[in-house]
């Protein structure tokens, strides 16, 4: 042993060796009382129950669950029941048996609604890896047999040229992009239809424009636009934090959304839900088809 020691440092940068003989020592001492006594705080002792894996991030859900499940206490938004969702699959159609790839679920409730509507697949990819474990709790919980939660970076899948989906479902996800327009054209390589739910740049009171720096005038493949950005900043501190991976926002205009759909091959596109008025800014859904005739609509 003592032969293969000294060869080992012979054969190592003395730093190295140096480093993993700590690291050695480290790893072969028990834990500290203290170290024992904080690993017992992810013990629950009590009977098993849904509302007990519910508490694990008590005080972190942003969603209240549909009957039959609404008695138990979580959050107070109705994603599970969620207006967008229904408006969403009218414009889709028939989605009996077809798979959709949905950018960001939070904490299911989106999932939920679409493999209910008959979605035969449901691909779910989450980049906050808190609201991906809420995923799976909600799966638990709701008995989802047909979707299936990914952690990770949706870009970076996207970029590996993944299969093709019948629908894309992108709630929430396209202002936290540091390239919307980027988002935008890989969706456009694995789908023909596509639902967003995004804010969009159109302050209406000085409260609204705060904080956001810009116009920065970007281009993407050809494509030209204006970004709008703004820091994270005081939401970083909120346990149920829901942001992208990156520093902040990045928001454009209404009709450069629109255009950069356009650009890469959405020429059917209906909106709805206009609320210029959200509480977190300015924001509005579409829903855009590939096609060879434009079809612009505004829909309530």
């Amino acid at each position: 042993m003592a032969d293969i020691k000294a060869s080992l440092k012979a054969r190592l940068n003395p730093r190295l060796y140096y480093a993993l003989s700590k690291l050695k020592r480290t790893l072969r001492r028990s834990p500290s009382p203290t170290t024992r006594s904080s690993l017992l705080k992810y013990h629950f002792a009590g009977e098993p129950s849904a509302q007990a894996a519910l508490d694990i991030f008590r005080g972190e859900w942003a969603s209240r669950f549909p009957p039959p499940f609404s008695e138990l206490e979580a959050g107070k938004n109705s994603l599970f029941e969620d207006a967008r969702v229904r408006w969403a699959l009218s414009q889709f159609g028939d989605v009996q048996g077809k798979s959709i790839l949905e950018l960001g679920p939070l904490e299911g409730g989106h999932s939920y609604m679409l493999e209910r509507a008959g979605f035969g697949s449901v691909l779910a990819i989450e980049v906050n890896t808190h609201a991906y474990l809420k995923c799976l709790i909600t799966k638990e919980i709701t008995g989802l047999s047909h979707t299936r939660f990914l952690c990770g970076d949706f870009i970076k899948y996207l970029r590996n040229s993944p299969p093709k989906f019948d629908a894309v479902f992108a709630c929430g996800v396209l202002y936290h992009m540091e390239s919307p327009a980027e988002l935008i054209e890989l969706l456009s390589q694995v789908t023909d239809q596509v639902f967003i739910w995004t804010h969009h740049y159109a302050p209406r009171n000085p409260q609204q424009a705060a904080g956001f720096s810009g116009p920065q005038a970007a281009e993407y493949k050809g494509f030209s636009h204006t970004l709008f950005r703004k820091d994270y900043g005081d939401a970083l501190d909120f346990a149920g934090f829901c942001g992208g991976p990156h520093r902040g926002w990045t928001w454009m205009k209404r009709e450069d959304i629109l255009a950069c759909l356009k650009y890469f091959g959405f020429v059917d596109i209906r909106t709805s839900f206009d609320e210029l008025d959200h509480p977190n800014g300015p924001a509005f859904t579409i829903v855009a088809k590939k096609g060879t005739v434009s079809k612009d609509r505004t829909e309530v």
